[in-house]
C-alpha cells in the first residue's frame, strides 16, 4: 500500500544518528514486545500480515513513534485482529473469563528463533524472466501489503539473478494462498530510479516478484 512507512527516496526526514555501542534493547519491555511478536508470528500470522499491521498506523503515529512502538502496536492490531483477546482487555489490562491461552515461556521464543521463517518453495514454477532480460516494475498502487517500493514502479531494469522459488507477500499478508513465484535481484541505474542529477556509476538492485515485473 501507499503510506508513510513507503520512504525510500524521500526528503527531508532528518539524519541517521549513529549510536556508539548501541544495546539490542534500550529497555526491558522491547525485549519482552520482540518476545511476543516472534511467537505470534508462528501461528495462522505471518511476516508480511505482520508487516502490514505497522503499514496501517496513522502518518503521525508512525513518525512519532520509535521501533519497538511500532512493534507494539502492531502486536495489538494482530492479537485483535486474530480473535486472541478483545480490544477491552487491552485497554483495560484485565484478561476476561473464560479459556486461558498457554502462558509464553523463554523456551517458545528460543524455539520460534531458532526455526526462523522459512519463505523458499521446492516447487516446479517456471520463471517469466531470465537473467539479462530487461524488465520494467508494474506500475501498481495496491491497498494491500506490497514489498514493490514507490520509487521504482515504472522504472526499467536488468534482471541480475533468479533467486529461486518463494512465498508471493501480497497474497500471503490477507492470508490468500502463498501464490509462490520466482523472486529476481534486478538492477536499476540510479538515473533510471532518480533522474540525471544522480551518479552514473551507482545501481540499486530490489528483490522483485514475477508478478511485480513485466518485459521492457
Amino acid at each position: 500500500m501507499n503510506g508513510i512507512h513507503d520512504m525510500g527516496g524521500m526528503h527531508g526526514m532528518g539524519p541517521i544518528r549513529h549510536e556508539e555501542d548501541e544495546p539490542v534493547f534500550h529497555e526491558p519491555w522491547e525485549g519482552r514486545v520482540f518476545a511476543l511478536n516472534v511467537v505470534t508470528r508462528t501461528g495462522r500470522a505471518n511476516i508480511d500480515y505482520a508487516r502490514h499491521g505497522i503499514e496501517l498506523l496513522p502518518p503521525a503515529d508512525y513518525l512519532r513513534m520509535g521501533y519497538y512502538e511500532k512493534w507494539l502496536a502492531r502486536l495489538e492490531y494482530m492479537l485483535v485482529d486474530l480473535g486472541v483477546v478483545k480490544r477491552e482487555e487491552i485497554e483495560s489490562g484485565q484478561a476476561a473469563p473464560g479459556p486461558k491461552a498457554t502462558p509464553m515461556t523463554a523456551e517458545m521464543v528460543r524455539e520460534a528463533l531458532r526455526r526462523g521463517p522459512r519463505f523458499r518453495r521446492d516447487v516446479p514454477i517456471s520463471p517469466r524472466f531470465q537473467v539479462d532480460d530487461r524488465v520494467r516494475a508494474r506500475n501498481i498502487h495496491p491497498i494491500g501489503h506490497t514489498r514493490l517500493p514507490r520509487y521504482a514502479r515504472g522504472k526499467t531494469g536488468t534482471i541480475a539473478r533468479d533467486h529461486g522459488v518463494f512465498v508471493f507477500p501480497d497474497a500471503n499478508a490477507c492470508f490468500a494462498g502463498e501464490n509462490p513465484q520466482h523472486l529476481y535481484s534486478v538492477r536499476f541505474a540510479a538515473q533510471e530510479l532518480w533522474g540525471e542529477q544522480a551518479s552514473p556509476h551507482d545501481a540499486v538492485y530490489l528483490d522483485l516478484w514475477d508478478d511485480y515485473l513485466e518485459h521492457a
